[in-house]
């Protein structure tokens, strides 16, 4: 039988981390790991609209781990960012559209 595999779970908040280290069967996907860590019942997060990544690349639940491999649990996007920029845009824009009048 194969050794385990040494992975990080982590789930970042704006004031702080957690970070899980578990050692995994071979072969275990993303979502047996984040299961595994706990992290999304303790901040009463959901599966099915988090977004997960393995050292900053978007990965589905489904994919397979290799040993060393860091699963982030990303939280949801407070605004979009399309919309923002565009927002900062027309605001750049009405700055530099000059007054007509007196």
């Amino acid at each position: 039988m194969a050794e385990n595999i040494n992975i990080q779970v982590i789930y970042a908040l704006p004031e702080r981390q957690e970070l899980l280290s578990l050692a995994m069967a071979p072969g275990s996907t993303l979502m047996q790991a984040v299961d595994g860590s706990g992290l999304l019942g303790r901040h009463g997060l959901d599966a099915a609209t988090v977004k997960f990544g393995i050292y900053g690349k978007p990965a589905k639940p489904d994919a397979v781990l290799r040993d060393r491999d860091r699963v982030e649990i990303y939280r949801p996007l407070i605004a979009d960012p399309k919309e923002m920029r565009k927002a900062r845009v027309a605001e750049k824009k009405a700055r530099k559209t000059p007054k007509s009048g007196a």
